[in-house]
């Protein structure tokens, strides 16, 4: 049913958790992933274990549920989704931003986490009508990225059977996404303040 799912027993444990306090902005989303130049206090790499048990997590409230294919959103849900595909065995589906795609396409405009408007597409051959599909990202900030590619899979006929992302903030945006979609995220409870206010930091 829609709404939130709390992390399994492997959440944090294997793979980085920041510390709480920080203000700093820049590509704080990115920091679960990999270091970074531009970000003041990167992520230590996320090794295979830690991947192994971020997928774990974002999977096991999906376990049984009927999946046909899994859909990464550009460009950071690619990593995450393509591994839950495979975890899956399951295809992988690239819903992409707008001029990347040199096939006939279905579009839908939206506003990212930064306030931009952009332009997000689908292939029109890729859905069948009730196909089930896993939608993954890195992150569900303002939710508008994520709205797009719900409102493209949804009008070529397909069926969002969940989303999962590491971080889902309990922005507007956020919320209207897990009041009507199944949903998994890897942030516990206790933690989930800090990552709505932005507050991480890495020792």
């Amino acid at each position: 049913m829609p709404g939130w799912t709390r992390p399994g027993s492997t959440a944090t444990r294997k793979y980085p958790v920041p510390r709480v306090g920080c203000t700093s902005r820049g590509c704080w989303g990115t920091q679960l992933w990999v270091p970074t130049v531009a970000c003041p206090h990167p992520a230590p790499p996320l090794s295979p274990q830690g991947l192994q048990d971020c997928l774990a997590d974002l999977l096991q409230p999906f376990q049984g549920d009927a999946i046909d294919m899994v859909a990464g959103i550009d460009a950071m849900g690619f990593i995450l989704g393509a591994a839950a595909a495979a975890t899956l065995r399951k295809g992988f589906l690239a819903i992409r931003k707008a001029g990347h795609l040199c096939v006939q396409t279905e579009a839908q405009p939206y506003s990212d986490y930064s306030g931009q408007q952009k332009l997000m597409e689908l292939r029109t051959d890729a859905i069948s009508p009730g196909l089930r599909i896993l939608l993954v990202d890195q992150w569900v900030e303002t939710g508008g990225t994520m709205r797009a590619a719900i409102e493209l899979v949804e009008r070529l006929g397909g069926v969002v059977a969940g989303v999962a992302a590491i971080c889902m903030e309990n922005s507007e945006g956020g919320k209207w996404i897990q009041e009507r979609y199944k949903c998994s995220h890897c942030v516990p409870p206790r933690l989930q303040p800090h990552f709505d206010q932005h507050q991480l930091c890495w020792d």
